[in-house]
């Protein structure tokens, strides 16, 4: 059922680790450190992945060289949006790829590439088709964000919010199939390049489209999925219920389950991007999931 596991998201991005109380990512490097050990001692031959760099920085690899975080992992993700909000072009996709390979000797993944609608729904035709044709072969596992547009009644996971203007907005409209699950033009184009090309799609407590999410993957050729088991959410009331049901609806996939986002009670920022007072209880966090799922 899981084929990886992955610690945290976009560590190296401010709307979802906090620099204020991180500023060299020091506390990031002893969580994850004790996290993927604790990966290690519960599956060791399950695949341990650095949560998907944003931007896509080899300084970042190399800081966390020096605190000894590649000694816990075995992979390296990356995202990229070079159509939404990179300042970069899409055909530096290989070029980036290598930036990071020439710094490490671990396997490099893209966990996140999209192009949102936000401008027109042709042009996340052309990012697809093109996305495709430079990643395929470059890269192990490519997820494309996402299979769904993000509800617009929905907060989207970013600190800043409205604050960030249109940049916020587009993260509403990332998905191969609208709101309502009509499929836009994408989704059609996107079932020529699966199974090379998986899925990232984030579940949030109680989703309401996990079911048919499933029936949309199979139907498109999806063999390999990203998704995320949030720590933040073993709060919640049945928690233990829904994460039970999600991964099991997942069971026909080859899934990299990403472990994230701090409880509010549990960091000094009380937030999600929060640093958490004992990095040993995400370790902790991390080692019942595998134990449970994997």
């Amino acid at each position: 059922m899981i084929e990886a596991a992955m610690i945290w998201n976009e560590p190296n991005n401010k709307s979802h680790w906090d620099p204020a109380i991180d500023p060299d990512w020091s506390q990031f490097a002893r969580m994850a450190k004790l996290a993927g050990q604790a990966i290690k001692a519960e599956r060791p031959n399950l695949p341990r992945v650095l949560g998907g760099m944003s931007p896509i920085d080899p300084s970042f690899v190399n800081r966390l060289t020096g605190y000894g975080v590649m000694d816990d992992i075995d992979v390296i993700a990356v995202h990229g949006f070079p159509l939404d909000w990179n300042l970069w072009k899409i055909d530096e996709w290989p070029a980036k790829i290598d930036e990071i390979r020439a710094v490490t000797d671990k396997p490099v993944w893209v966990s996140e590439v999209g192009i949102s609608t936000f401008g027109a729904e042709e042009v996340q035709v052309w990012g697809l088709d093109r996305t495709a044709e430079l990643l395929i072969g470059k890269a192990p596992r490519i997820h494309w964000y996402s299979l769904y547009d993000l509800p617009q009644s929905w907060e989207a996971t970013t600190r800043h919010r409205e604050a960030e203007g249109s940049s916020y907005y587009r993260h509403f409209y990332m998905g191969l199939l609208r709101e309502d699950g009509s499929p836009k033009p994408a989704a059609e184009r996107f079932a020529r390049h699966a199974p090379d090309m998986g899925l990232c799609q984030w579940f949030h407590y109680q989703d309401h489209r996990l079911d048919d999410a499933v029936a949309w993957m199979k139907r498109l050729g999806v063999t390999y999925l990203r998704t995320g088991l949030s720590w933040a959410d073993v709060f919640r009331p049945d928690a233990i219920a829904w994460f039970d049901r999600q991964m099991e609806a997942l069971r026909d996939f080859k899934v990299t389950v990403t472990f994230c986002f701090t409880p509010e009670h549990r960091g000094p920022g009380h937030h999600h991007t929060s640093p958490p007072y004992e990095p040993a209880e995400f370790a902790e966090f991390c080692a019942d999931m595998v134990r449970r799922y994997a």
